[in-house]
C-alpha cells in the first residue's frame, strides 16, 4: 500500500495538470484555442499553460518535502515538472486529435482514451528520471481511470465542466 502511495504521489503533478485547464475556460481574450481544426475549441492555450504550471509548483513543493522514497531524486525537479506537465497535456492534446481524426465530437466520451491520455502522456515523458515496472504501471493506470472517471463526474456536478468526461 506504501508503494501505491508513492507513486501517486510521484505522478500527482501530472493529475494536477490534468485538472487545471477547466479552471481557466472562463479568462477571455488571450484563451484562445489551439486549433479547432485539429484538437477541438476546447484545447486552449492558457489551459496547456496553466497546465505546465501546475505541475511545474507541485513538483517544486515535492522537492521540498522530500517524500519520494526511492522512485526518483528531485534534483531535477524542474526538468521532472515539465515532463509531468508537457506529458499530461500532450498526451491529451494527441488523444483529442486522433478523436476527431475519428469523427468523434469534443466532449463525447472516448472510453478508456478519455480516462487515461494524461497519465500515458507524463508516464512516457517521465521515463528519463524514473524506471517504473510494468506492473507499477498497470496499478498508475487502473487508479487513474477508476479516480478520472470519479473526478470528472465530480467536477460536472459542482458546474466546473461541461461533460462527465
Amino acid at each position: 500500500m506504501f508503494e501505491v502511495a508513492q507513486l501517486l504521489y510521484l505522478l500527482f503533478p501530472a493529475y494536477l495538470a490534468n485538472m487545471a485547464p477547466p479552471f481557466v475556460k472562463y479568462w477571455k481574450g488571450w484563451n484562445r484555442p489551439i486549433s479547432k481544426r485539429w484538437l477541438g475549441g476546447h484545447k486552449t492555450v492558457a489551459g496547456v499553460v496553466f497546465g505546465v504550471l501546475a505541475a511545474l509548483a507541485a513538483t517544486c513543493a515535492q522537492s521540498r518535502i522530500h517524500w519520494s522514497g526511492d522512485l526518483v531524486s528531485y534534483n531535477d525537479w524542474p526538468l521532472i515538472g515539465l515532463a509531468l506537465g508537457f506529458g499530461a497535456m500532450g498526451g491529451d492534446a494527441l488523444k483529442s486529435f486522433f478523436k476527431r481524426k475519428c469523427g468523434i465530437a469534443p466532449g463525447q466520451s472516448w472510453v478508456p482514451a478519455d480516462q487515461l491520455d494524461f497519465m500515458i502522456g507524463a508516464l512516457t515523458l517521465i521515463w528519463p528520471w524514473v524506471r517504473l515496472s510494468w506492473q507499477e504501471v498497470a496499478v498508475i493506470l487502473a487508479i487513474s481511470f477508476v479516480g478520472d472517471i470519479a473526478v470528472n463526474h465530480l467536477a460536472y456536478w459542482l458546474r466546473i465542466r461541461d461533460t462527465k468526461w
